[in-house]
């Protein structure tokens, strides 16, 4: 019986090794965070978020290892929800406009008063594994219920989030929204389907998805990279 389970885990680590290699890599947290590397670094270099392509420095945090955009690269500020899309324009790990996913964005203001503002819970997610000596003293998200253009953000302890309904996620295949109210959460859920939850069921499905989800947008991003190289 020991023999056969022992034969069955190896098969099994095979089977996670030759994933692993045919995506080029492990699909940890930090994948989306890291800069892209393209095949001929001399016409392309990385993509670097909110910069875009551009040639790889290898820069890193003086006094540290991490690589500059794992860590909130702003000045502490106490007052994060003011002139917030000014601030925080762009998802620190993927890059994408803040204002143009309005409605999935989140924003975290850490103990030492430093802030993320990611597009998504998926990138929050992100932010948070790599900040992980910094206690998130509040946590915000878009609320999707809102009627305003640019969705408002409220306090996640508060929002429901509707999860795997038909409403489009962002950087993510498995859609996560939040509602300020629950009233219109369930009334999304009824028309859009998915299930309803509470912020730490909602982060925790994340992480859950977080390596089919960096696969995609890893593939996404080398596709666009080999589109990029043969316009060169």
């Amino acid at each position: 019986m020991c023999e056969q389970h022992d034969q069955h885990h190896d098969q099994r680590r095979r089977d996670v090794l030759k994933t692993l290699g045919t995506l080029g890599g492990a699909l940890g947290l930090a994948s989306l965070g890291t800069p892209v590397l393209a095949a001929d670094a001399a016409t392309i270099g990385a993509f670097m978020p909110g910069k875009g392509w551009m040639p790889a420095s290898g820069a890193t945090c003086e006094g540290d290892g991490t690589p500059l955009q794992f860590i909130p690269r702003t000045a502490p500020d106490a007052d994060p929800l003011t002139d917030e899309l000014k601030k925080y324009p762009k998802c620190p790990y993927c890059g994408m406009d803040r204002t143009m996913y309005n409605y999935s964005r989140h924003l975290v203001q850490y103990d030492d008063n430093l802030v993320d503002g990611t597009c998504s819970i998926h990138c929050l997610a992100i932010s948070l594994s790599l900040n992980m000596d910094r206690g998130p003293k509040a946590i915000y998200a878009a609320d999707f219920g809102a009627t305003a253009e640019v969705k408002p953000l409220t306090p996640v302890d508060q929002a429901t989030y509707v999860i795997g309904s038909k409403l489009k996620g962002t950087m993510t295949a498995n859609s996560k929204v939040a509602f300020a109210e629950k009233a219109k959460a369930e009334a999304a859920m009824a028309q859009e389907g998915g299930k309803l939850a509470n912020f730490d069921e909602a982060l925790k499905q994340t992480y859950l998805d977080m390596a089919a989800d960096t696969a995609r947008v890893r593939k996404n991003r080398a596709e666009k990279r080999q589109s990029m190289m043969k316009k060169g």
